[in-house]
Order: structure tokens, then sequence, then C-alpha cells
């Protein structure tokens, strides 16, 4: 009963949504909820770096490595790299940690964050790497 008034509270809170965004808006707006995550088949994202773009994965022990040429791959000392919004983020006391200025940092919800190609990466308990394609 308690997931048939959940549906029930959604569906008409997204009636109520897309008709309030249909009075402002002369075309609908569509959200995707939930995406196809796929796990990666390579382990690795891209990232930029001073304009310049890098590949990125984890070892087994959530060490962070990168690469130019996905070939040569190196340490990264720092243990960050950054987003498509320029936020840095990096593994930090066992959870995945973001910040704007590299001072303050946060969680990241989800563990989810978009990479520099615009696809949305994520990582799950165990530090593998999910891509929503």
């Amino acid at each position: 009963m308690k997931k048939l008034i959940l549906a029930f509270a959604f569906f008409s809170m997204a009636t109520i949504s897309t008709y309030a965004t249909s009075i402002w808006s002369p075309t609908p707006i569509f959200l995707k909820i939930e995406g196809d995550w796929m796990k990666s088949k390579t382990q690795t994202w891209p990232g930029m770096f001073e304009g310049k773009t890098y590949w990125y994965k984890l070892d087994k022990m959530a060490k962070l490595w990168w690469s130019a040429d996905g070939k040569k791959w190196a340490a990264v000392e720092s243990g960050s790299w950054m987003d498509k919004d320029g936020k840095w983020l990096k593994i930090h006391e066992g959870k995945l940690v973001w910040s704007a200025d590299g001072d303050s940092w946060s969680e990241v919800p989800e563990w989810k964050w978009e990479g520099s190609d615009g696809k949305w990466y994520k990582f799950d308990n165990s530090w593998k790497l999910w891509v929503n394609k």
C-alpha cells in the first residue's frame, strides 16, 4: 500500500511539475529520471588539466593514476582530477569528495560526476567505475 501511495504521489508531482513547466515554456520539458549505468570496460575516465585531456584510473588500492595517451601511466601525487565544471575530485578517507577551491571538501552525492567528455561517471562501494551512456 505504501508503494502505491508513493507511486501516486510521485506521479502527481510529475504531472503538476509538467503542467507548471508548460505554463512558462511553449515546449514540454522532459527529464530523464533513471539512467542506464554500465560497468566501464576500461575502468578509465577523461579529465582536463591545464587545458589538456588526460585519462585517469584507480588501482586496487584506490590510488589514482593518469595518462596522456592511455599507454604510459603515472601516479597522481595530489590524488585529484577535475570534472567538467572545473571542480576538483579525490578519494579521501574512503569517500569521493570534491571542491571548487581545493581547500573546502565535501562528499560527492551518490559518488557521481560529469566527465570532461560529457558522460556521467560514478564509483560503487568497491571503487569499480560505472558510466552512463
